[in-house]
């Protein structure tokens, strides 16, 4: 009866452990794009999306098109943080860049907080770099994960 009872608990406490992990993604815009005439902001969702709404699935057997249109995907509950721009009439700004990681260290300490741990950090940049060019940003993508 001990055994059954301590392989009862043991299989009790094992399936706290199997429990699904939750992920959040927080995204960070920061303009590059001269004269600060760009937009930087921190950007955080409000509202779950199930994927698989927004799927189809494309085979030589099967073509199951979703119906759902790019608008149903739309997110309108959503924070928007304002950060500065990296750039001023004057060039780059690194106080601006200084004021923009000070903001984004306090989301994630506020997550972290909620219980949020930082699992990944993604970023990249988006610009043409032509002679002409006078446009781009610097995105950053945060996950963050719950169990």
């Amino acid at each position: 009866m001990r055994k059954i009872s301590l392989f009862a608990l043991i299989l009790f406490a094992c399936s706290f452990e199997l429990s699904a992990q939750q992920y959040k993604v927080i995204t960070s815009v920061e303009s590059i794009v001269p004269n600060g005439l760009g937009r930087s902001r921190i950007v955080d969702a409000q509202e779950e999306k199930d994927f698989e709404s927004y799927t189809s699935t494309q085979t030589e057997e099967d073509n199951t098109r979703n119906k759902s249109k790019r608008k149903d995907i739309r997110v309108k509950n959503f924070e928007e943080t304002k950060l500065l721009n990296f750039y001023n009439i004057g060039g780059i700004r690194f106080q601006n860049i200084a004021a923009n990681d000070a903001v984004i260290s306090s989301k994630i300490n506020a997550l972290v907080e909620a219980g949020w741990e930082l699992a990944f950090v993604v970023s990249g940049v988006e610009s043409n770099s032509g002679t002409d060019d006078g446009q781009g940003i610097f995105i950053t993508r945060y996950i963050f994960k719950k169990e």
